[in-house]
């Protein structure tokens, strides 16, 4: 069998704002979604939770699988989740993240290709998120 190196994506949600983070190679302006590699012993759940404190500082709850895509970095497949905030202030861990923040969901920052797991992950959560604001 192949080997496949499994990565989580985390979109954190907060009453109407997501969390979204810019690493250093990104184009410039761009914010996507939070991720990071399972390490060996772990669930992808705690991978997400370990990821999203490790990067930002932040504690989620309530997670919740959206969709998968493989990706060819190298070899990998990535496994998106959406969750809630639960507690903590943002923090970027340097030289891994570049910058973090809380965007409403009516004022979004330059995001990834719409082909990409994190865009429509991104697109599929805001669009609850403004339904409910309507």
């Amino acid at each position: 069998y192949p080997r496949i190196a499994p990565a989580v994506m985390a979109l954190v949600r907060r009453e109407r704002e997501i969390l979204l983070g810019r690493s250093p190679h990104f184009p410039p302006g761009m914010y996507s979604a939070l991720a990071g590699f399972t390490e060996p012993g772990e669930t992808l759940e705690q991978c997400l939770a370990r990821e999203v404190e490790e990067e930002v500082g932040v504690q989620v709850s309530r997670i919740r699988y959206f969709a998968s895509q493989p990706w060819p970095f190298p070899n990998s497949l990535m496994i998106a989740f959406v969750c809630d905030w639960e507690s903590g202030e943002i923090r970027p861990r340097e030289g891994e993240i570049e910058a973090a923040h809380w965007f409403d969901v009516l004022q979004l920052p330059k995001l990834p290709s719409r082909i990409s797991i994190s865009r429509r992950l991104i697109d599929a959560v805001t669009e609850e998120m403004r339904a409910r604001l309507a």
